[in-house]
């Protein structure tokens, strides 16, 4: 996709983090957008904000755990602005700790945002961009840790996994048939976001009340906030990583050249058939 004037973009999480900067990017290219994000406060005031730094912006709020909502979403971009041609599937969360402490609601929340929101955006947004017959792009926010896997991360860990897999597949899907629509699977390393705070939009049927977290998740919880927070990538520049694949139809989008050797390693590890190495302890 070459020209951005006037196209439309849809990016949940929208009012934070990765998401703001890309809304950002997309409105100084001149594209209209719409956001989404589950916390309606956060969403209101980006959305006014972007309003009065000139962006032809819509807010709506969406949790994309839930098809409906990203049903609705779609339903409410077209009712505003009559198409969609760039859908960007990034909300995400994070619950840290060993796999075995991981309760069933962790894995129901960080699957239901990092893997099925992902999987709701590409149901309903895909036959979208297809039908209109125009240029078309789809990206979706998966992390390096869908590349490798970090201790202390298992259940973000396999919900990014899943969603690199997922675009890798829907890249053939759509190169089979020949279609103008594109797509990208973004796997950023630390960049100072929310993320590390992501426990407050954690809905309230999925919190284990009275459970205190482990020494080891209150050690990993502080890793991660100290490595995020001290990321030196920032979300504007993740932005425009995003913008350029875009135009490029680039598929992977790795922002941190750094990181590029863990990556390696361990697909020596497979192709060697070695233990896995860790991947934070490699120089």
């Amino acid at each position: 996709m070459k020209n951005f004037r006037d196209r439309v973009a849809v990016v949940t999480g929208g009012a934070g983090g990765l998401g703001r900067a890309m809304a950002e990017r997309f409105a100084r290219e001149g594209m209209r957008v719409v956001i989404a994000d589950v916390d309606a406060a956060a969403l209101a005031r980006t959305e006014a904000e972007l309003r009065a730094g000139g962006a032809d912006v819509a807010g709506v709020r969406c949790d994309v755990a839930k098809a409906a909502d990203v049903e609705a979403l779609a339903q409410a971009a077209l009712a505003r602005y009559g198409a969609v041609h760039v859908a960007v599937n990034n909300a995400g969360v994070s619950p840290v700790g060993p796999v075995w402490e991981n309760t069933v609601r962790d894995w129901e929340w960080a699957l239901g945002v990092n893997l099925w929101g992902v999987i709701h955006g590409v149901r309903v947004f895909t036959p979208i961009l297809l039908a209109q017959g125009d240029e078309g792009h789809i990206v979706n926010t998966a992390s390096v840790a869908g590349l490798i896997n970090p201790p202390g991360m298992g259940v973000y860990n396999a919900s990014k996994h899943a969603v690199v897999s997922l675009t890798e597949t829907l890249h053939h899907d759509l190169a089979r048939r020949g279609a103008r629509v594109k797509c990208s699977v973004l796997c950023p390393a630390y960049v100072p976001t929310g993320i590390h705070d992501s426990e407050r939009t954690r809905p309230k049927a999925l919190v284990d009340e009275g459970r205190a977290p482990s020494a080891e998740q209150v050690a990993t919880a502080a890793m991660v906030r100290k490595a995020v927070l001290s990321g030196r990538i920032s979300a504007a520049q993740v932005a425009e990583a995003v913008l350029a694949a875009i135009r490029d139809e680039r598929f992977y989008i790795l922002t941190h050249e750094r990181i590029k050797p863990a990556i390696a390693a361990r697909m020596e590890d497979i192709l060697s058939g070695a233990t896995p190495r860790d991947p934070l302890a490699l120089g």
